[in-house]
């Protein structure tokens, strides 16, 4: 596809080097601010284990004390991830969100006396999540590509090269990119020639991302409604962490594999011609 020359910038901002990754600074011309922010907010991995350890801590002392006990364990357990997180002045988004889903759970299952309750938030929420995912596709607006375009746009391929800034690095760039926002030094991203949404390639495989993702979040829900129905509280809580973060980093490996795919053909196409 041939296209007209490059705007102002676009060429310090989209350029990769021989092996893909983005030259020294150019991310920081690539990236804007509000995506550093969003990510630095979710916690990378420590973020997802985070939001495990509530749920572990429930099932094991359920298992030994009953429900009370495990009630206290959930929320001292999600009570200290949320200081700890504050203390190393990280991202605590994440915690305070397991938080609050670690409250309402223990809540439910404290007015109703029975342990299976705890876990009905999650199994609505992922019902939800699954339905709404799921319904994207049908308005031609995969959810998978929304956020994805969103955090590292494909026609700057950024992910070309199947390299990622680390978690750390993003936090150590936050004030730096605060900073350079402020004062104005921060370029905007160049704009789209084409709308992702107008690549029949890329709206695709966004589209069997999102049902990827749409579609484990709904066999999480149904898994453990019919646990539930049982009565089965230990395979319950089995379930949640099993479906949870191994599962999630399947999807995450998968995802993120595609995405890097679909960077180079954008990138390639995006290339102004000789």
């Amino acid at each position: 596809m041939t296209s007209s020359a490059p705007e102002p910038g676009r060429a310090e901002t989209g350029a990769a080097g021989p092996d893909g990754a983005q030259p020294d600074g150019a991310g920081r011309g690539a990236v804007t601010f509000d995506r550093h922010l969003v990510l630095d907010q979710l916690g990378g991995w420590r973020g997802m284990v985070d939001a495990s350890l509530p749920t572990i801590a429930f099932i094991v002392a359920n298992g030994i004390g009953g429900l009370t006990v495990g009630i206290w364990a959930a929320v001292v357990s999600a009570v200290c991830i949320f200081l700890l997180r504050l203390i190393r002045k990280e991202g605590i988004q994440q915690a305070i969100s397991g938080l609050f889903a670690v409250g309402v759970a223990v809540f439910i299952a404290a007015r109703s006396g029975e342990a299976r309750d705890f876990f009905v938030l999650g199994i609505v929420r992922n019902a939800g999540i699954g339905v709404v995912v799921l319904g994207s596709i049908l308005v031609r607006w995969p959810l998978v590509g929304v956020v994805a375009e969103f955090l590292a746009p494909s026609h700057l391929g950024a992910m070309a090269g199947h390299k990622l800034p680390s978690w750390r690095g993003r936090l150590e760039q936050a004030p730096r990119a605060v900073a350079d926002t402020a004062r104005g030094r921060r370029e905007p991203d160049a704009p789209a020639e084409l709308h992702w949404r107008d690549d029949r390639r890329m709206l695709r495989a966004y589209g069997w991302l999102t049902v990827l993702w749409g579609g484990v979040f709904l066999l999480r829900a149904g898994v453990q409604w019919v646990l539930y129905r049982q009565d089965e509280v230990g395979l319950l809580g089995t379930s949640s962490v099993v479906l949870g973060l191994p599962l999630t980093a399947v999807e995450l490996v998968v995802t993120l594999w595609v995405v890097a795919r679909l960077h180079r053909h954008r990138a390639a196409a995006e290339t102004p011609g000789p």
